[in-house]
């Protein structure tokens, strides 16, 4: 009698990543413990309520290190993609992007990688946007996963890119940190080149404060 009010059943995958990714981390556990996932998306404009995934890329960073062989990367099919300045950055047109795996499978194969992880990208928070509407739309779930930010990371820890009071100031672009840091920038505005070089650069970043500090480097050294 009442079963239009019955919840559609949560995939098996979707509870995974709900009951492993508590949205909070301890401050105080060492990062070599901890999951990151170096990740860069493609979309399909830049307004996260309208555009659309077209590619996403991603490089798991484990004990202090990136898990290449175990980096992943998909195309998104996209029935309805417009041929606007987004394509001249990435380059995925309209016609690719129709070829992709459909956006419930990419997500389907992407949050139990995700699970536990602290996402780390360069102005992630555009991305994590993009990918929580769409986890949304075919989940009922939002996204769950502590965020880093690579840009904000060069602000607080990089002199040259040090926040200056200045009401314009705009967070640094991955190919200006790079370029301080002198690491190379590999297939630049491309989701799995976007990821590597952003892991790479997380890696440096992280390093670099070690050194400063003199000692291991706890989460809140990151997240806060």
């Amino acid at each position: 009698m009442f079963g239009w009010f019955q919840r559609k059943e949560v995939p098996e995958f979707v509870s995974a990543y709900r009951q492993t990714t508590p949205g909070k981390l301890n401050y105080k556990s060492p990062i070599n413990t901890l999951k990151f996932v170096a990740l860069d998306a493609e979309t399909s404009g830049f307004d996260t309520e309208k555009d659309h995934l077209l590619s996403i890329g991603i490089v798991p960073i484990l004990g202090g290190r990136m898990e290449v062989p175990a980096r992943r990367n998909w195309l998104v099919r996209q029935s309805k993609t417009p041929n606007n300045d987004a394509v001249k950055i990435h380059g995925i047109a309209p016609g690719e992007s129709a070829e992709g795996t459909p956006e419930v499978q990419v997500l389907t194969e992407l949050l139990p990688l995700l699970a536990g992880a602290v996402i780390v990208g360069h102005h992630i928070g555009f991305d994590a946007a993009i990918i929580g509407a769409a986890m949304k739309r075919h989940f009922g779930i939002k996204l769950r996963n502590r965020l880093i930010d690579t840009a904000m990371l060069s602000m607080r820890h990089i002199d040259a890119f040090h926040k200056t009071g200045y009401v314009n100031q705009r967070p640094p672009s991955l190919d200006e940190v790079c370029q301080h840091a002198g690491l190379p920038v590999i297939g630049r505005h491309t989701a799995s080149g976007d990821a590597f070089t952003t892991g790479q650069l997380f890696l440096w970043l992280c390093s670099r404060r070690r050194v400063r500090m003199g000692r291991e480097l706890p989460a809140g050294d990151l997240l806060k």
